[in-house]
């Protein structure tokens, strides 16, 4: 003899309510943040300021004729686009790093990522102002620093 009762009489299936809606506490698909969103927004963040900064790369050496060079121990080296290239996804994904230990261990996170990454952002300024090889040179790296800077602090704080 089978007890179990017929699914039609169980308190959860009444005709008054709806297996499917959701009740008020349980948050909607569209106004949950789901993290795994979060992480290809972020990816896609660092992407962009990498191929941001290979755009102003290839304006100013291949189309715009700059010899963009910084002077290094033994002399000057070129800056090539795989160095412009791993700069700024090293760059990325380092703030993208601090971003995500700073969101575990205080609600402040986006704040206080933001002033550091703006700190970090102006002490990277020193770099081609010391070491570019002329004024283009100094100039097309400045503004590199300034738009892979852009990309992820926008990027990444924005909700």
């Amino acid at each position: 003899m089978n007890t179990t009762p017929h699914p039609r009489n169980t308190p959860a299936h009444t005709s008054t309510q709806s297996p499917i809606r959701p009740s008020a506490q349980t948050p909607t698909r569209s106004s949950a943040k789901s993290p795994a969103r979060s992480r290809v927004r972020r990816l896609l963040t660092v992407i962009g300021a990498a191929v941001a900064a290979v755009a102003v790369w290839v304006l100013a050496v291949p189309v715009g004729g700059i010899e963009l060079t910084v002077r290094m121990g033994a002399g000057p080296q070129p800056v090539g686009p795989v160095a412009v290239v791993l700069a700024s996804l090293g760059a990325g994904l380092a703030g993208w790093a601090l971003l995500a230990v700073l969101e575990r261990v205080t609600a402040k996170a986006v704040r206080i990522w933001t002033i550091t990454a703006l700190a970090v952002l102006a002490l990277s300024l020193t770099g081609p102002l010391g070491s570019a090889t002329g004024s283009a040179a100094t100039l097309v790296l400045l503004l590199m620093h300034l738009v892979v800077g852009s990309v992820v602090v926008l990027g990444l704080t924005r909700r």
